[in-house]
């Protein structure tokens, strides 16, 4: 499978598991799943083809796993901007979590924080190289350190996902480490 096939796949299926199920006539469970014969079909009834064998390939190669099965089921690992439940555990986050950003959005998150935006949490990395990542699929990156160790000593919940993504309501600017000068 040609790495252009793959992204097409990829996007796809994150398109219909994270934000419009329902524009190819799916409905995910609570916990964001779906059968995987049931997306295959109503892909193939949209006019968009792929194999059991694709699909395997695209979650096995994708680096950031964004998608789990679970025996005759898929879903995306977070990222959702549709009503689900992860049924993720509240978990102890490291001391420091990091953000990627560009620099136009920081004037903004200096005063709000960070939000989800029209996802259901913040998403945050355990690492820096991870995080510019992120925020280079923008523009040339930023990285903020998130003080995660106080935000949960104060109560704020953090969960993470089966790919290792951190998720949390939202960071108040208290708890962002920005870098450099105003």
């Amino acid at each position: 499978m040609d790495d252009r096939r793959v992204v097409k796949v990829s996007k796809y299926l994150s398109k219909h598991l994270r934000h419009q199920p329902e524009r190819i006539g799916l409905t995910l469970d609570a916990a964001g799943w779906v059968e995987i014969d049931t997306l295959i079909a109503a892909a193939l009834a949209h006019g968009f083809r792929f194999t059991r064998e694709e699909l395997d390939h695209v979650v096995a190669a994708n680096d950031k796993r964004r998608f789990a099965i679970d025996g005759s089921r898929i879903r995306a690992s977070q990222g959702h901007s549709v009503s689900v439940d992860l049924g993720l555990p509240p978990t102890a986050p490291p001391p420091y979590l990091y953000h990627g950003t560009v620099a136009a959005a920081l004037e903004s998150i200096r005063a709000a924080g960070l939000k989800p935006m029209s996802r259901h949490d913040v998403h945050l990395s355990a690492d820096r190289e991870t995080a510019t990542r992120v925020g280079a699929r923008r523009g040339r990156p930023v990285v903020l350190a998130v003080d995660a160790g106080a935000m949960h000593r104060d109560g704020h919940v953090f969960q993470v996902s089966a790919n290792g993504v951190w998720l949390t309501r939202a960071v108040p600017p208290r708890y962002l480490r920005f870098p450099g000068p105003r």
